[in-house]
């Protein structure tokens, strides 16, 4: 069995910030997107282990339970090997859906610089100052 739970590097988080700028919402996006996948990627090699973890363990019932000990250890670790095989199985659920999120970021950061990228442009090579926003609604 594996328990190579440790304190995760938190550099990984994505800022929220009051800057809104397309270069800087770009950024964002993308390093969502990025820590999404790395997390699915995650999950999914602990769902693998945690099914690996069961497995083990379901042996250790057998074994227990040759050894001719006392059956409330049998179903005692019986139990552990379900509640592991049940974890894979919403870890599963949680992997498949982290990488639904990375996927909707992909795309959210594709619209993004679809829909905006091309302002940006002509913004940031101009010399004139860009009115506040709200300044033609007027």
């Amino acid at each position: 069995m594996s328990s190579d739970l440790a304190p995760r590097n938190t550099s990984s988080t994505v800022p929220a910030g009051d800057d809104n700028r397309f270069k800087t919402t770009q950024a964002k996006l993308k390093k969502l997107a990025a820590v999404m996948d790395d997390a699915a990627i995650e999950l999914h090699a602990l769902r693998r282990s945690m099914r690996a973890d069961a497995s083990y363990v379901d042996g250790v019932a057998t074994d227990i339970e040759h050894a001719d000990l006392d059956s409330k250890f049998v179903a005692l670790t019986e139990n552990v090997s379900c509640a592991l095989a049940g974890a894979a199985v919403e870890m599963n659920t949680l992997a498949v859906m982290a990488q639904e999120t990375a996927d909707l970021t992909h795309q959210t950061r594709r619209t993004h610089a679809k829909l905006y990228g091309a302002t940006d442009d002509i913004r940031s090579n101009r010399r004139e100052k860009t009115p506040k926003p709200g300044f033609f609604n007027r």
